[in-house]
Order: C-alpha cells, then sequence, then structure tokens
C-alpha cells in the first residue's frame, strides 16, 4: 500500500513525458547491473565521477552493451576517495557532464529492473539527478544482491555472523576476480553474483 502511494506521487511529479514508459510494467526477462563511482558516500554532497552498467539478457552478461561513462564532478575529488578508486581530477578532464549522461543512462536502463550491491547508494546518487532533470526518483524495481546471499545462506547458520562483504561474497561462489572499483568491473562481478545465486 506504501509503496503504491511512493509510486502514484513520483509519477505525478515527471516533468518530462518522453519517460513516462519508466512507469510501465517491465514483462521482458532483461536485468541491468549498474554500479557508481563518486567523490564521497554523501549522496547530498557529493558527485558521480563514473557509472558502469551491463545488461543480463536470457540469464547471460551482454559486455558487448555494456554502458560505461566518465562524468567531470561539480565538487572536487577527496584524497580518501581517489585512494579507492585511483581516478584523479586529471583523469576527468575529457569526461562528460553530468546533464548528458544522465539522459543516457535513463535510456540504456529503461524500465528494466536493477541489480547491484548495495544498489540503495547507487541508486540515491542517481535520484538525485534525476529528481532536478525530470521530476521523478529511479521507480524501477531493485533486486540487491547482498541481500539474495543472506536468503541463501541464513538456513546454514541461522544464529551466526554472515560476512555480506563483497570480496567475501565473491569467494564464497568461487567467482573470479576483476579490477575492483572501477565502476564497470564491480558491475560485471555483481551481474556474476546475481546470475550464479539465480541459477542455485
Amino acid at each position: 500500500m506504501f509503496a503504491s502511494i511512493k509510486s502514484y506521487f513520483n509519477k505525478k511529479s515527471l516533468k518530462n513525458e518522453d519517460y513516462r514508459y519508466l512507469f510501465d510494467e517491465y514483462a521482458g526477462d532483461e536485468y541491468i547491473c549498474f554500479d557508481c563511482e563518486t567523490t564521497g558516500l554523501n549522496p547530498k554532497i557529493d558527485d558521480i565521477i563514473s557509472i558502469g552498467a551491463v545488461k543480463i539478457k536470457n540469464n547471460k552478461i551482454v559486455i558487448s552493451e555494456k554502458f560505461e561513462r566518465f562524468v567531470k564532478p561539480k565538487t572536487a575529488l577527496q584524497e580518501e576517495s581517489i585512494k579507492i578508486h585511483k581516478i584523479r581530477q586529471c583523469d576527468l578532464e575529457d569526461a562528460k557532464d553530468i546533464d548528458d549522461v544522465i539522459y543516457e543512462f535513463l535510456d540504456f536502463v529503461g524500465n528494466r529492473p536493477l541489480v547491484g550491491y548495495y544498489l540503495e547508494f547507487d541508486v540515491a546518487m542517481i535520484n538525485k539527478y534525476t529528481s532536478s532533470k525530470i521530476g521523478i526518483k529511479l521507480p524501477n524495481k531493485q533486486i540487491e544482491v547482498s541481500a539474495l546471499y543472506f536468503d541463501r545462506v541464513i538456513g546454514a547458520i541461522p544464529t551466526g555472523n554472515i560476512d555480506l562483504r563483497f570480496n567475501t561474497i565473491m569467494k564464497k561462489l568461487n567467482l573470479p576476480m576483476l579490477g575492483k572499483h572501477d565502476a564497470i568491473n564491480d558491475a560485471i562481478m555483481t551481474a556474476m553474483i546475481f546470475l550464479k545465486l539465480k541459477k542455485d
């Protein structure tokens, strides 16, 4: 009930009718797995510096249809964030403006379900821009892989602590590690987690 009320008011806030289709119920078998690298961890004040996304179709990761964009931030990069994602200010001199990238991202995603690791943060970062540009937050269905993993293992250790760190999940599922803290690689690895859990 609460979700339907939120969806109603979200749709009422839409400022660009070209994106009304985002609210249509998705009937296909595709998913979009995505990840953002940012200047920090506060969606209110920090900016996106890269977005990586891959399409999942017929239970396969379609690398040929990946989405990868670097974004010129409006706020300065912090030393701590540079240590994590290894992206420097000089690396973003030819990057695109988020005002253009956000529309490209919406066109790539469409109304497909979104998959991610701690997806709430990445969606909050995207919503920061969609709210100002087209008036809405992403209405897409969201699938959190750490929640899927938790549901899978809780039966085996119901009273134990479950390690939901990304590296641990990858290791426990016997999946290969790619270069971390790179948006497109993180998206691909998260897609691998999703497909493994979906299959099992």
